[in-house]
C-alpha cells in the first residue's frame, strides 16, 4: 500500500512539474525561436543527449502504452504454468505472482524515473553510458546493450514456441484430441511454425510503425477482452472446481517427477513462472523516439503495463487454479493434450465435462495464440530499435547496413530482419532436444532483465548532482528503491541458471548456462581486444552550441 501511494504522488508530481513546465514555456520568449517553442518535449531532450530526430514522432501515450503491454501479454505464462504447478503447487504458485509483483514496482520505478531523464530509443544501453560516467560508460553501455540485445531476440524465440505451441493444441484438439485420433504437430511441423510466425512478425515490421500501432491498439483490447471472458467464463463452465483451501495453502512437491526433493528449491522455480511474466515493461523505453511526449508518456506507459499486467496474470492463474478437475491427470501424456500444455488440458476438462465437445476449448486457446502473437510482434519491434540504436553507434559488425532506416516507412528494416534470422536459428534445436523453450525462455530472461541491473546500478551509486532529471523523478526515494531493485534482478537472473530438472542429462539439461556463457565470453573478449579501442557508447549525431540546434 506504501508502494501504491508512493507511486501515485510520484505520477501527481509529474502532472504538477508537466503544468508547470507548460506555464514556463508560454513566458520565456526572450531569446528562442518560434520551432524551439513548438518542438516536442521529448524530442528537445533528445537533441540535448546529441541525437537528431530521425524516427517518425507520431505515437501517443495510449499506442505506445499499447504496444508495451502487448510485450508482457496477458497469458505469457501459458507454457510454464504446468511446470510451476508440479514444483510446488499451487499456494507457492499463486502467491509467488504476489510477491514477485511487489519487487517488480521496484524495478519498474528506478526504469521510469531514469527514462523520463532519457527518453532515446537506445534506452538501457544509453543510459547506462551516461549513469555510469565517462570512466566506466562505454564499457557499461556495452555490456547493457549486449544483454538487452541478447535478451530481446530470444524473447522473439520465446513468443514464436508459446504460439506454435498453443497453434499445436488448438490443431490437436480440432482434429479429434490425443485420444480421438487428433493430430498432433510432429517437431518438424512444431518447427515450421515456430519459423512462420517469425517470418510474419518481420513481414509487418518492415511497414511504417503506424501499422504496428494500430495492431497493437488491436491487441490491448484483445488482451483485455479475450482475458476477461476466459478469465470470468472458465470458472461459471467448469462443473467441479477446486474449493479455496486447495488453490491458496496447498503446497505439494513432485520429487519423482522433477527429481528436486529441497522444499526451497522447488519453491523458487515454481516462481518462474512469475519472473517470466513480469518483464518487458521497458518496451514503452525503446519507442520514446517515435512518441509525443515521451519524457512524460514513457514511464506512464512502463508504469500502467506493470498494473494492468500484474493484476490480470494474477486473475488468469487464479481461473485456472480453480477449475483443476484432477490435478495428476493434467501430466497424463495419455489424455486429451498428450500432457503436452496443461493449460489446454484444464479448458479442455471444462468445457467438455459441461458440452461434451471441444468448441469452447479451441475457441479459448485461439484467445490465448493471440495473445501470443502480438507479443512476438511487439517484441520483434522492440528488438529491431535496440539493434537500430546500437549500430546507429557502431556497436554492432557492419552496424551501416543494420543502421539504416526506410526512406519512406521510417523504420529500420534491415534490423528487422536481422532480428528474425538470428531468432529462427535458436529455433533449430526443436528438432532434436525437449529443453528448447525452457533454453530460450532463460536466455530471455537473463539477458533482458540483466539489462535492467546495468543502468538501475549506475543510477545507484552516481552522484545526485550528475543526474539531470525528468518530470519523474524520486527524489530521495531513489537509493532503497534502485537497491531493492538491483538485488532482486540479480536473484530473478539466478534463478533462471538453475537446473529444472533431476537428474541431469542431455534431453533435459538447461543449456541456458552453457549459451551464455559462450556468448558473453565472446562479447567480453571482444571488448579486452578490440572494442575497447574505439567504442565510445552512445555516439551525438548533432552538436548543439549555445543553446541552439
Amino acid at each position: 500500500m506504501y508502494l501504491m501511494i508512493f507511486l501515485s504522488v510520484c505520477l501527481t508530481n509529474l502532472g504538477n512539474s508537466t503544468a508547470s513546465m507548460s506555464s514556463r514555456e508560454e513566458h520565456d520568449h526572450l531569446g528562442v525561436s518560434q520551432q524551439a517553442l513548438e518542438m516536442d518535449s521529448g524530442e528537445k531532450r533528445l537533441n540535448e543527449l546529441g541525437y537528431k530526430q530521425e524516427l517518425r514522432r507520431e505515437m501517443t501515450l495510449f499506442k505506445t502504452l499499447a504496444i508495451t503491454f502487448s510485450s508482457m501479454a496477458v497469458f505469457t505464462g501459458t507454457p510454464l504454468y504446468g511446470p510451476s504447478l508440479r514444483y510446488a503447487g499451487p499456494a507457492s504458485l499463486i502467491w509467488g505472482w504476489v510477491v514477485v509483483t511487489f519487487f517488480t514496482w521496484f524495478v519498474g520505478l528506478a526504469l521510469a524515473e531514469i527514462c523520463s531523464s532519457f527518453p532515446t530509443t537506445g534506452s538501457l544501453y544509453f543510459w547506462a553510458a551516461h549513469l555510469a560516467g565517462p570512466r566506466w560508460g562505454p564499457f557499461a553501455s556495452w555490456c547493457c546493450a549486449w544483454l538487452e540485445t541478447i535478451g530481446l531476440i530470444s524473447g522473439i524465440g520465446a513468443q514464436a514456441y508459446s504460439g506454435a505451441q498453443a497453434l499445436q493444441m488448438i490443431i490437436l484438439l480440432s482434429t479429434g484430441t490425443n485420444k480421438g485420433g487428433g493430430y498432433f504437430a510432429s517437431r518438424s511441423v512444431f518447427l515450421a511454425m515456430y519459423m512462420t510466425l517469425t517470418l510474419i512478425w518481420a513481414i509487418l515490421n518492415s511497414f511504417a510503425l503506424q501499422v504496428i500501432a494500430f495492431l497493437d491498439i488491436i491487441s490491448i483490447w484483445w488482451q483485455v477482452i479475450g482475458g476477461l471472458v476466459v478469465i470470468i467464463m472458465l470458472p461459471l463452465v467448469a462443473q467441479q472446481t477446486q474449493p479455496a483451501s486447495y488453490v491458496f495453502t496447498h503446497f505439494d512437491t513432485s520429487p519423482e517427477a522433477t527429481g528436486i526433493r529441497s522444499k526451497p528449491y522447488a519453491v523458487i522455480l515454481s516462481v518462474l513462472l512469475s519472473n517470466y511474466c513480469l518483464y518487458g515493461y521497458d518496451t514503452a523505453a525503446h519507442l520514446t523516439e517515435e512518441t509525443k511526449g515521451s519524457d512524460r508518456t514513457g514511464p506512464i506507459a512502463i508504469l500502467s503495463s506493470i498494473g494492468i499486467i500484474s493484476a490480470f496474470g494474477w486473475a488468469y492463474n487464479l481461473a485456472l487454479t480453480f477449475c483443476i478437475r484432477d490435478p495428476n491427470y493434467l501430466y497424463d501424456v495419455n489424455n486429451e493434450t498428450a500432457g503436452a500444455l496443461v493449460p489446454a488440458q484444464i479448458i479442455y476438462d471444462a468445457f467438455h465435462g459441461r458440452y461434451q465437445n471441444s468448441t469452447g476449448a479451441v475457441v479459448f486457446l485461439c484467445i490465448i495464440w493471440g495473445s501470443f502473437f502480438f507479443c512476438g510482434l511487439s517484441v520483434t519491434t522492440s528488438a529491431a530499435r535496440v539493434v537500430y540504436a546500437l549500430s546507429r553507434d557502431k556497436g554492432i559488425p557492419f552496424s551501416p547496413i543494420w543502421r539504416r532506416v526506410h526512406p519512406k516507412q521510417k523504420v529500420p528494416r534491415n534490423a528487422v530482419w536481422l532480428c528474425a534470422a538470428i531468432c529462427m536459428i535458436l529455433g533449430l534445436p526443436i528438432l532434436k532436444l525437449d529443453v528448447v523453450f525452457t533454453a530460450i525462455i532463460s536466455i530471455s530472461t537473463i539477458g533482458w532483465v540483466g539489462g535492467y541491473a546495468v543502468p538501475i546500478f549506475a543510477r545507484l551509486v552516481m552522484a545526485e548532482e550528475n543526474f539531470k532529471p525528468g518530470p519523474f523523478y524520486l527524489g530521495k526515494a531513489r537509493r532503497p528503491i534502485c537497491l531493492v531493485a538491483f538485488l532482486w534482478i540479480c536473484y530473478t537472473c539466478s534463478a533462471f541458471l538453475l537446473p529444472t530438472l533431476y537428474p541431469l542429462q542431455w534431453r533435459t539439461f538447461n543449456y541456458a548456462p552453457i549459451a551464455l556463457v559462450v556468448a558473453l565470453t565472446a562479447i567480453m573478449l571482444w571488448w579486452v581486444l578490440d572494442a575497447r579501442k574505439w567504442f565510445k557508447g552512445p555516439v551525438r549525431n548533432i552538436d548543439i552550441q549555445n543553446g541552439v540546434i
